[in-house]
């Protein structure tokens, strides 16, 4: 075989390689249309929003329609537009919120005091959302540790030997070999 065709050979081996990694999406082989809704929002991004439509002068039902509206495009309805209605009809804090999925607890737990005792709903929406924040630094955190823990006796077992055979085997054979 001529090094050109074992050039070509190698290199049409490693495309075939590279495209069979790829990972192939069912539904656009199937023709169906892929789904473009948005995910879910972050709880923390919620309270941000919510602090930033409060901050403008509106109130808690209005910025809960606004966050509802610009939640529209997502997988998962917010109803957060319902929450607004009943508030706004005279409803309780508690059977507004009955609609809501369980993700916006956050949001709920922190507007609470703003709409029953008229307490500043900005510092409780920046409390809600830094807590949120600090809990997943320190979640990872934990997972990092966790994993490092978990990737010692690997580790230990593959370099182990390595290091046995390249670092101390040599140096014993060539002292035995001096001394017999």
């Amino acid at each position: 075989m001529t090094p050109n065709a074992a050039g070509i050979l190698f290199g049409v081996l490693a495309l075939v390689t590279w495209f069979a990694h790829i990972p192939i999406r069912p539904e656009l082989l199937s023709g169906k249309k892929p789904d473009l809704a948005m995910p879910a929002i972050d709880p923390a991004m919620a309270a941000d929003l919510m602090a930033a439509a409060l901050s403008g002068g509106s109130s808690i039902p209005t910025a809960l329609t606004s966050l509802h509206r610009a939640l529209g495009e997502e997988a998962e309805g917010s109803g957060l537009d319902v929450a607004a209605r009943t508030l706004l009809m005279g409803g309780t804090w508690a059977e507004a919120w009955q609609e809501v999925p369980s993700r916006f607890d956050p949001l709920k737990e922190s507007l609470e005091p703003a709409w029953a005792d008229g307490a500043a709903p900005l510092q409780l929406l920046a409390r809600t959302a830094a807590g949120i924040r600090e809990r997943r630094v320190r979640t990872a955190r934990e997972a990092a540790a966790e994993l490092g823990t978990r990737l010692v006796l690997p580790l230990g077992i593959c370099f182990l030997p390595a290091f046995v055979l390249v670092g101390i085997v040599p140096v014993i054979a060539s002292a035995g070999l001096d001394i017999f």
